[in-house]
């Protein structure tokens, strides 16, 4: 079993920055590609950012440029860096690996 731990989110205001971590448990983590989505009020689940094993990185085109995904394998965790911060980047944002999901964390961003 793999736990996913998300780091608090919180409001910025619009043009600024906010780093999410998520911190897994279990032995599977360098092993597998990881990712970050996210999910606004009335709308799917949509993928933001992946990184896999190797460290290829793919972003959403409403991300790229502004948001940087990174892993710290040694200690077991994802970061997600965002910059430059849009009201529409507001949304629950979740880490994912493999099949497992994190709780989500809250990014309230106001104009």
């Amino acid at each position: 079993q793999v736990q996913l731990v998300e780091s608090r989110g919180g409001v910025v205001q619009s043009g600024g920055s906010l780093r999410l971590s998520c911190a897994a448990s279990g032995s599977i983590f360098s092993h597998y590609g990881m990712g970050w989505y996210r999910q606004a009020p009335g709308k799917q689940r949509e993928f933001v950012a992946t990184m896999s094993s190797g460290g290829r990185t793919n972003y959403a085109a409403s991300v790229k440029g502004r948001f940087t995904i990174s892993r710290d394998n040694a200690e077991n965790t994802l970061y997600l860096q965002m910059n430059s911060l849009k009201p529409e980047d507001t949304a629950v944002y979740y880490c994912s690996i493999y099949i497992f999901w994190g709780q989500g964390t809250q990014v309230t961003v106001s104009s």
